[in-house]
C-alpha cells in the first residue's frame, strides 16, 4: 500500500476531481449532513476554492486513489495578533477510515501552519462524531475556552437567504 499526502494543486485534473470526490462522500455521510453537494456546489467548488490564496487544501491518496481530504482557511487571532489555520472540512473515506490517514493529513495541515507563522489550528467537530473527536484529541486537539469559569466556545451559524447559501 502506497500512502501519499500532498498539498493539492487544484489546476491538476485529478487533484480537482478527487476533491469534489471526497467532499461529496463527505456531504453524503451523516456526519456532513446526508445530503449531497448541490449541483452549484459540484461545478464551482474547485474553481472558488482556486481564487482564494489563503485556502489550503491536502489530499490523501491511497495506491493512487483519493481516500482523504482537508480544506484549510487562514484566519486571524486578534488575541494573539498571529495568523492561524482552520481546518474548515476533513474526510476519510470509508473504507480507509481506521489506517492512520487522518494523523498523516494532520501533520500536513501542522507543517503548513507552522510554515504560515499560525499561532494556533482551529477545527469544528460534531458533538455526537466520537471518532473524530478521539482522532482530534489524540494530535493535541481541545475545547476552546479562555477562563474555565465562562465554558467552553459554542460554534454557531446563522443562514443566510438560500440564494447565497445553496
Amino acid at each position: 500500500m502506497t500512502i501519499e499526502i500532498i498539498k493539492a494543486d487544484l489546476s491538476k485534473q485529478d487533484h480537482a476531481e478527487a476533491l469534489i470526490q471526497l467532499m461529496s462522500e463527505y456531504a453524503l455521510d451523516s456526519m456532513g449532513g446526508g445530503q449531497d453537494l448541490s449541483e452549484f456546489a459540484k461545478n464551482n467548488l474547485v474553481a472558488e476554492l482556486s481564487r482564494r490564496s489563503s485556502v489550503h487544501v491536502i489530499i490523501a491518496f491511497v495506491d493512487r486513489i483519493p481516500a482523504g481530504l482537508a480544506i484549510c482557511l487562514e484566519g486571524f487571532s486578534t488575541f494573539a495578533c498571529k495568523p492561524l489555520l482552520n481546518i474548515h472540512d476533513l474526510i476519510v473515506s470509508a473504507p480507509y477510515r481506521g489506517q492512520g490517514l487522518s494523523k498523516l493529513i494532520l501533520q500536513m495541515v501542522e507543517a503548513i501552519a507552522l510554515d504560515l507563522g499560525c499561532c494556533k489550528i482551529t477545527l469544528e467537530v460534531l458533538d455526537g462524531n466520537h471518532v473524530a473527536k478521539a482522532a482530534y484529541k489524540s494530535f493535541g486537539f481541545s475545547g476552546y475556552e479562555l477562563n474555565p469559569q465562562m465554558g467552553h466556545a459554542l460554534f454557531w451559524e446563522k443562514k443566510l437567504s438560500i440564494a447565497t447559501c445553496l
